[in-house]
């Protein structure tokens, strides 16, 4: 007997609706568990409720903040839970401008969550400007940090895409400890001015990918610290800030590393520095190895090209120490544009444990200034150019 793709249509579609109805999570509005999106009302207890159930729920659920502003206090929303779960932010949440909640770790965190999707093209509203002069870190070693906006410790398996933070008061994203987590689409926007306000920070975390993004701030754009590997961001708009960095390692009493970075298709503009990579001097021996950034467009930025094994950025410093972090097999490739400052290439190693295994390749940097053409400094460096780095 045959049976005609015509007559089997509608038990195929009644299938696939079926199957879609099954995998639709439960949707639990923080409007139903008593949040207010008046700007005043603390709605914290509110969003703890709905992420609870959502979060208990077998087979997973959907945490659903509708159009409007709501403010919400130092948060965590921890798992693990008892399936995929989605934070959908489609208004604005807006942190506190009272300094006694200034010093906290974090204002949002989420912990210990597996399969967590946050999205939905909502704001982040930290409210940093209050809250920037409270902030001495850079002269006093015993500061009390700000909180960052958003804090992801232990998230596996997750996506963070369409977000906008604002203004925060820290760092706008600290991960800690994840794997497999992919950000895209995010938009990161604070004065160049502001202190300490990291785009995305990332430490001790694996298989992390960050793409089609948008940073402009106070500090680096991206920085990856010790513990990390196999990160990788593509499409980046970094600038204002201080461009995407490695480190800064060797700062602690571990040994520390970081390995396999790629860095590429991305364009810096106006930062104060470009390409970096930043170690202590003294320092514990560590490593920062396997690092390729490929295909960066540079428009009038400071330090396009960076390795700095002197790196103090407060004092005292002792100029005579060296640093042990061993950086090796490191590539510039097809980085191209304008610097800002006539030394375009500074690649200044360790005497204790030169660089090895640095490569330029296809560097085409102008400088436009009036002391005349780029120019590049090299010390304690093993490696390669290819060709000759072009100036103009």
């Amino acid at each position: 007997m045959t049976v005609s793709f015509i007559h089997l249509l509608p038990l195929l579609l009644s299938v696939a609706a079926a199957a879609f109805r099954h995998h639709t999570p439960a949707t639990f509005n923080v409007l139903s568990y008593g949040a207010l999106p008046n700007r005043i009302t603390d709605s914290t207890k509110a969003f703890l409720g709905a992420w609870y159930d959502a979060c208990g729920r077998e087979g997973g659920g959907r945490v659903l903040v509708p159009q409007g502003t709501y403010m919400i206090d130092s948060v965590v929303f921890a798992g693990p839970c008892k399936g995929p779960i989605d934070f959908i932010i489609k208004g604005s949440l807006e942190a506190s401008s009272n300094p006694k909640k200034f010093f906290v770790d974090h204002w949002i965190g989420f912990r210990y969550v597996d399969r967590l999707r946050v999205g939905g093209g909502g704001f982040l509203l930290g409210h940093g400007g209050a809250a920037w002069h409270h902030n001495d870190c850079a002269t006093n070693s015993r500061c009390r940090p700000l909180p960052v906006t958003m804090r992801l410790d232990f998230v596996t398996n997750s996506i963070i895409s369409d977000i906008r933070s604002i203004n925060s008061k820290n760092s706008h994203f600290n991960l800690f400890a994840c794997h497999n987590l992919n950000m895209s689409n995010i938009r990161i926007s604070a004065p160049e001015d502001s202190p300490n306000t990291d785009g995305i920070h990332i430490g001790s975390s694996t298989k992390i990918k960050i793409r089609d993004s948008m940073i402009s701030t106070g500090d680096d754009c991206i920085s990856i610290l010790s513990g990390s590997h196999d990160i990788e961001v593509t499409r980046v708009h970094c600038g204002p800030g201080h461009g995407f960095s490695i480190g800064s390692l060797g700062g602690s009493h571990f040994k520390e590393f970081v390995t396999g970075i790629v860095i590429r298709n991305s364009t810096l503009h106006g930062t104060q520095n470009g390409l970096r990579i930043k170690t202590w001097a003294p320092s514990m021996p560590s490593l920062a190895s396997d690092i390729i950034f490929d295909d960066i467009i540079m428009v009038d930025v400071s330090n396009p090209i960076f390795i700095d094994q002197q790196y103090c950025p407060r004092p005292p410093c002792n100029l005579k120490a060296q640093s042990k972090v061993r950086i090796k097999n490191v590539t510039f490739r097809k980085v191209r544009g304008t610097s800002s400052s006539k030394v375009a290439v500074k690649i200044q190693c360790s005497k204790h444990v030169p660089c090895q295994g640095i490569n330029l390749v296809n560097i085409n940097l102008a400088y436009r200034g009036p002391e005349g053409q780029v120019e590049s400094s090299c010390f304690n460096v093993q490696g390669k150019s290819i060709p000759k780095v072009k100036t103009s």
